[in-house]
């Protein structure tokens, strides 16, 4: 795979319940990470000292953060929806050339900033509520 264009990595909100994702719009900047817990289980016998993980174990999550100017009112709207509701609604994540992630997630924080001569801007960061469900990109 070669270097892919920052701009194509898209977080997809799933505007009404229905199934039909928009990109969250006036995001400039987007990451996503996947995490898993470790469970150790060396002992005195482990071979050599090395420390031992139980495979297949663990709590699994995944972060997503971007941050953006306001462009859309629609999406801005649902998001701010989403924290003080306390909802839960599918998102997607297309990574290019990689996949979709896809599952639901809760808004964790959204902030708001502004400078005098400068635009408005948000941040917002999303933590996993549930299963992920991953779709690989068609290979060419």
């Amino acid at each position: 795979m070669g270097a892919q264009n920052g701009k194509d990595l898209l977080v997809k909100v799933d505007i009404d319940g229905t199934g039909q994702f928009t990109t969250m719009a006036g995001l400039r900047a987007t990451r996503i990470s996947f995490n898993a817990d470790q469970v150790d289980v060396t002992t005195l016998e482990s071979q050599g000292g090395w420390r031992e993980l139980l495979a297949g174990a663990g709590v699994k999550s995944a972060n997503i953060s971007g941050s953006g100017v306001f462009k859309d009112a629609a999406t801005d709207e649902r998001a701010r929806q989403i924290f003080f509701d306390g909802e839960t609604p599918s998102f997607q994540v297309i990574i290019p050339d990689f996949g979709t992630v896809e599952g639901r997630f809760q808004v964790t924080s959204i902030e708001y900033a502004g400078s005098h001569n400068g635009e408005a801007t948000y941040e917002v960061a999303l933590a996993s509520a549930g299963a992920l469900n991953f779709a690989a990109a068609p290979v060419n």
